[in-house]
């Protein structure tokens, strides 16, 4: 498995533009809230569950992923994904399940038109055409520039 400089390096020669970054800190924060939403939206048996179930244990999923590449790492996005799921939750008892998925379902359109017209501005394609998991990459990415403005190591 790459390491996580490898990852971040890798990720970081495909998005050196200002305007492409700034369009990742709006725009992948964005794509990741949706996905949980969508995720949330799965319908779940009253006998084994609740909404989100689902979206827990794919986050699960991904947390290992992050785990086995940095613990700190791990640790901070185990800690963005509770807050994503907190909103959610909040926004599917506010808004109910019809309501939600059609925000989620414009935030996702708009943030992955965003997310092109910023590689078209960077002049290179996204990252995850060469490998998928890069799709994992972006928000870890963010979050490890974000560990090291406030002066943690990942």
């Amino acid at each position: 498995m790459r390491s996580v400089n490898d990852w971040f390096g890798s990720y970081s020669a495909d998005h050196q533009n200002p305007v492409n970054r700034l369009i990742h800190w709006i725009c992948v924060p964005a794509i990741l809230w949706a996905v949980i939403a969508f995720l949330w939206l799965i319908p779940v048996p009253a006998s084994i569950g609740r909404p989100g179930l689902w979206c827990g244990l794919v986050m699960v999923g991904a947390l290992a992923f992050y785990w086995r590449l940095s613990r700190p790492l791990g640790a901070a996005m185990f800690a963005a994904f509770v807050l994503l799921a907190l909103l959610t939750e909040f926004l599917f008892r506010r808004l109910g399940s019809n309501d939600l998925f059609w925000v989620a379902v414009a935030v996702f359109a708009v943030a992955w038109v965003g997310q092109f017209i910023g590689h078209l501005i960077e002049g290179r394609r996204p990252s995850f055409f060469t490998d998928l998991q890069y799709l994992l990459i972006g928000p870890a990415w963010l979050m490890g520039k974000l560990m090291r403005r406030v002066g943690l190591a990942y």
